[in-house]
């Protein structure tokens, strides 16, 4: 049996189960969680009673962004997803595979940047390799591996929501989208929506990280004292993020549609470049289960720190189902399959828009 690939974009839960998962090489009895779909770390015991929690992402660099923002941005992207684990980012490895278009001068102010990023976070980075080849091209330039540290009792996954958890979002829906829509074409936003739009929108770049998000939920207590689960809504958004939760868990979920947050300047970008805000790519967008008694102390926790948040939904027992309710009507949840963000920002560019 084949399963096709996605044209862009992530590969779909059923090609990651078909093709990745079942060959993960030697098996290793200190792998508490491996590579999952819809999980955004891996966790291994490093010690008795230590754990080490792990990502790897894309090096995602725009050079259209300013060099500053750039890195600011890829290093929040890699910390957003290992600081889901509720333990602390603190090293990382950096492989930077650039294009030969990239002068000393830009890879100096680039990696400053890199620099300055990963002091703020207290991340170290403690291995990598960098260089420039012919076949590279931006935004796609290398990888990079997060790691933290602590405690086995006191990391999470999507696959530890429990049924009954509420689910909570923080920020909203599509912050990522259309943070890269203004920052990549601020004289189409600008023009077509106001001033005041596009700076509201442009304003979301530096919403883009979890990583304070996660780090103030994790404080409020984990598992049965409260968070969960926690997931970074990237590709397809909070409507996938959602559904991984539940494929991750294996239960059921209902989401409120309705009740996720779509800021105004989110709801005009969205409309201007026709795609749909809950099923687009939304770095930034924290999403958590945790357990009833203690969803308002988490919600205050955040609301105190000065972050957005709603609660969007409940998990339920598996054979109770995946559902989505908008405007009073249930329908099945489905994954989105492909984020509707890629083709419009592709069309875009063609069209020399800026």
């Amino acid at each position: 049996m084949s399963i096709e690939l996605p044209p862009i974009g992530k590969i779909s839960p059923e090609a990651f189960q078909h093709y990745v998962y079942p060959h993960l090489g030697a098996p290793n009895e200190a792998v508490l969680f491996g590579p999952q779909s819809g999980v955004d770390v891996g966790v291994f015991r490093v010690a008795p009673g230590v754990v080490m929690a792990a990502t790897t992402d894309p090096v995602f660099v725009v050079p259209q962004y300013g060099w500053d923002r750039a890195s600011w941005f890829a290093v929040h992207i890699l910390a957003s997803d290992a600081a889901t684990s509720g333990l602390t980012p603190r090293w990382m490895t950096v492989d930077l595979n650039l294009p030969l278009t990239m002068t000393t001068e830009d890879f100096e102010t680039f990696w400053l940047g890199w620099d300055r990023a990963a002091k703020a976070l207290g991340i170290s980075i403690i291995a990598g390799h960098t260089a420039r080849y012919e076949g590279c091209a931006f935004p796609m330039v290398g990888g990079a591996t997060v790691m933290s540290v602590g405690p086995e009792d006191q990391f999470v996954t999507t696959a530890m929501a429990e049924a009954g958890d509420w689910i909570l979002c923080t920020k909203g829906a599509a912050i990522e989208a259309t943070a890269l829509f203004a920052a990549t074409f601020p004289e189409w936003i600008r023009d077509a929506l106001g001033d005041d739009v596009y700076r509201a929108a442009d304003a979301l770049f530096t919403q883009m990280s979890v990583v304070r998000d996660a780090e103030i939920a994790a404080k409020a207590g984990v598992r049965a004292r409260g968070v969960t689960a926690m997931h970074d809504a990237t590709e397809c958004g909070v409507v996938g993020g959602v559904y991984e939760i539940a494929e991750s868990s294996q239960l059921g979920v209902e989401l409120l549609d309705d009740a996720v947050i779509v800021r105004p300047e989110v709801a005009a970008v969205t409309q201007l470049v026709g795609i749909d805000p809950l099923i687009s790519i939304s770095e930034g967008t924290l999403l958590l289960t945790v357990k009833p008694e203690a969803q308002g102390r988490v919600v205050r926790a955040l609301e105190e720190a000065g972050i957005p948040v709603s609660v969007i939904g409940r998990m339920l027992p598996a054979d109770e189902g995946r559902w989505r309710v908008s405007r009073g009507v249930r329908r099945p949840l489905e994954h989105p399959r492909i984020d509707p963000f890629w083709a419009a920002f592709d069309a875009w560019l063609k069209e020399g828009r800026r």
